[in-house]
C-alpha cells in the first residue's frame, strides 16, 4: 500500500510542532528557576546570519501551513510575525495545529501531481506534490524545529533528544 501524502505531513507536523510547544514551555520553566527573562533567548542566533529564535519558530510554523495549504487549496491564517514573547508564539502554534487538524485527508492524499509553485525574491521554484513534500517542505520545516531547540540549548535549557522527538500520536 503506497504511503499517501497526508500520511507524509500531517502527522510529523503535527507531533513537530507539539514539540516545540513544548520545548518553548519548558524554556520558560528553566528561564523562571534560574532568573532569566526567557522572551531574551528570542533574539538568540546560532550565527549572525541566520535568523534568530522567534524567526525560527514562525517559519516552523508557517513551512507547515503553507505545505497543507499549497496541497489542499484549503486557506491557512494569516500570521503577520508581529509576535514579540513565547506566548505570543505558543499562541502561534496552537492556531497552526488547529488549521492542520482542520484540513480533511481527503483534500491532501492524491495531490501527488499537483504543480507547487514557490515564489522568492530571486525566482521560483516549481514541484509537484510529491517531490514538494518530500523534498521542500518537510526538510523545511525539520530544519527550522532543530534550529530552534538547539538556540535553546545552546542558551542552557536542558533539553534532550525526547525533547526534539515529542510524544508519539
Amino acid at each position: 500500500m503506497a504511503t499517501e501524502l497526508y500520511d507524509l505531513t500531517v502527522p510529523g507536523f503535527t507531533r513537530g510542532l507539539r514539540a516545540l510547544s513544548a520545548i518553548l514551555d519548558k524554556a520558560v520553566a528553566h528561564a523562571a528557576s534560574t532568573g532569566v527573562d526567557a522572551n531574551d533567548w528570542l533574539s538568540l542566533r546560532l550565527i549572525e546570519d541566520m535568523n534568530p529564535l522567534i524567526k525560527q519558530v514562525q517559519t516552523a510554523c508557517d513551512s507547515p501551513k503553507l505545505c497543507v495549504a499549497r496541497l489542499s487549496d484549503v486557506v491557512a491564517p494569516v500570521h503577520d510575525d508581529s509576535e514579540k514573547t513565547i506566548a505570543d508564539l505558543q499562541v502561534r502554534i496552537a492556531d497552526t495545529l488547529a488549521y492542520l487538524q482542520s484540513v480533511p485527508r481527503e483534500a491532501i492524499d492524491g495531490q501527488e501531481g499537483k504543480e507547487v509553485t514557490l515564489t522568492f525574491p530571486g525566482g521560483e521554484m516549481k514541484f509537484l506534490g510529491q517531490p514538494y513534500v518530500t523534498g521542500f517542505a518537510v526538510p523545511n520545516f525539520y530544519f527550522h524545529l532543530t534550529t530552534a531547540y538547539a538556540l535553546l540549548r545552546q542558551a542552557g535549557v536542558p533539553l534532550g533528544k525526547r525533547d526534539y522527538m515529542g510524544a508519539p500520536g
